[in-house]
């Protein structure tokens, strides 16, 4: 292809494609970070003026020394999450590590991934990713690909590949929920259910229901447990751990890690399901330690997965004949149960794990109808005791 050079500017060249169509590009010389000698080009620009100003915009990022930045303008957003993934992935835990590939892999790339970086723009990112995940998938997961994604942003312009994060205030999903939008089950209702599971099912089904209807513990948190954490003789449990569906990890904040004290019947349900895990190990030749996990199933002696503690606690509802609720309803039955009882706000915050200001945001409806009640109590003490003195 021959170049005839600009008139106006010695970067610049104007040549011919095939259809003799007259089009404009320019060639920039220039020092990288190393000070290594390169050559930025560009063509396919209709119009001198075109190509005269994206030298400029070339020349300018190369005196700032923003070299970085013009060698990458023509990187995908896959080209650089893969770049990022596998210069970052030794800094993250296990469980990060898996969370992030499978966001990027299911939900990023398949979006984003033919995306030029540079060129990616706030409307075309609201438009085509977060609009578009909003229609398969809840607001937490909405939240969760956007915050990975902003990682990566972030990463990028701390290498100089972008000047900004052009995705600050882009329109989320909002995750707040209304007021007493879970289902809470009365201590009838809970006994109901841990009833039903103690006749018709295993071991471990009644053992982890029994647990976190009784503490109020997180299922991450019991699927974590090790039988190292039990402490039999002191009827206390350890919670160092959370494990999903993205393996072990640790607890969800700092407040999560914490010792809990547990009442007799659960420690005497623990030692026998112990017990009853014990022998299952034999059967299959193992000898159980201190850092296997607790809940396991009881046919193959693998860890419990998360999957199956949810399809069976909807089964164990549905055939006890209670009202539709997630295993994640145990938590905000038992703190419920507390609050009705009287105990400090404070005192349950540091059972569930939690800090005060999270329990009056979750659970302002219930203290509210505490309060209603503190006032009628007082109202009608204050009446009783003025009968009693007219009547002296």
């Amino acid at each position: 292809m021959k170049l005839y050079k600009s008139t106006k500017e010695p970067e610049i060249y104007h040549y011919f494609n095939a259809n003799n169509e007259k089009l404009w590009m320019f060639r920039h010389k220039y020092y990288d970070a190393a000070g290594k000698r390169k050559e930025k080009k560009k063509s396919g620009f209709k119009t001198e003026k075109a190509a005269l100003k994206a030298l400029l915009e070339v020349k300018a990022s190369t005196l700032r020394g923003e070299t970085k930045h013009i060698e990458n303008d023509n990187l995908s957003v896959a080209q650089w999450l893969d770049m990022w993934f596998e210069t970052s992935k030794r800094k993250w835990k296990e469980s990060t590590i898996t969370q992030r590939e499978i966001i990027i892999r299911l939900n990023i790339k398949p979006l984003l991934g033919n995306f030029k970086l540079q060129k990616l723009d706030k409307a075309t990112y609201q438009r085509e990713f977060i609009n578009a995940l909003e229609k398969q998938y809840e607001p937490g997961t909405v939240r969760q690909a956007h915050s990975i994604f902003s990682i990566a942003i972030n990463a990028a312009i701390e290498e100089d590949i972008l000047h900004r994060n052009k995705f600050k205030g882009v329109s989320l999903p909002s995750t707040r929920k209304k007021e007493a939008s879970f289902n809470v089950l009365t201590s009838d209702q809970l006994n109901i259910m841990l009833n039903y599971a103690k006749e018709y099912e295993d071991e471990t089904y009644y053992s982890i229901l029994l647990l976190l209807s009784y503490t109020g513990m997180r299922k991450g948190e019991a699927l974590g447990l090790q039988w190292g954490d039990i402490d039999f003789d002191k009827q206390a449990i350890n919670i160092f751990r959370n494990r999903t569906r993205h393996g072990a990890g640790t607890t969800k904040t700092k407040n999560s890690e914490r010792k809990i004290k547990v009442g007799k019947n659960v420690i005497d349900q623990l030692t026998h399901y112990q017990k009853v895990v014990k022998e299952r190990f034999l059967s299959f030749g193992k000898k159980l330690e201190a850092e296997d996990y607790v809940f396991i199933s009881l046919e193959s002696t693998i860890p419990m997965p998360l999957t199956t503690l949810h399809k069976g606690f909807k089964r164990i509802v549905k055939r006890a004949g209670l009202k539709e609720c997630t295993i994640h309803s145990l938590r905000h039955s038992h703190a419920t149960i507390l609050m009705n009882d009287g105990v400090p706000v404070k005192a349950i915050a540091e059972r569930l794990g939690n800090t005060p200001e999270m329990i009056h945001t979750t659970y302002g409806h219930v203290l509210r109808e505490m309060e209603d009640k503190i006032i009628d109590i007082f109202d009608r003490a204050i009446e009783i005791g003025a009968k009693s003195g007219a009547n002296l």
